[in-house]
């Protein structure tokens, strides 16, 4: 229950990093917004990615790995579709979202992720 509330709050503060850093991604609401999105981006990160990641197995092959950017900024494009108020506008605002969310949720797997054995 704690890891989890730890990666929604993750989340909330990484897509608003998003937001205040990266041309082109915006967000306009409030603080319960954030954390709501927060989990539906987990959600959505635990169910679609793997799908996703299957799916481009291909393209990621022959691209060498490269393609994984441009997937993960299109599923966050796709999110902000879902979000009210969470806008991305464009692909590439979208590669750069991804790529401040990635940072962010790395320092905080390693301020709160604690030690695996």
């Amino acid at each position: 229950p704690l890891k989890i509330l730890i990666s929604i709050v993750a989340n909330a503060v990484a897509l608003f990093a998003t937001a205040y850093v990266v041309p082109g991604i915006t967000f306009a609401g409030s603080w319960v917004q954030l954390l709501l999105a927060g989990a539906i981006f987990g959600l959505l990160n635990l169910i679609v990615r793997p799908i996703a990641l299957l799916l481009s197995l291909p393209a990621l092959v022959l691209t060498l790995g490269l393609f994984y950017f441009v997937l993960n900024g299109l599923l966050l494009w796709g999110f902000s579709q879902l979000m009210p108020g969470y806008t991305v506008n464009g692909l590439w605002a979208g590669i750069l979202g991804s790529l401040v969310i990635m940072a962010v949720n790395w320092v905080a797997s390693a301020l709160f992720g604690g030690h695996k054995k």
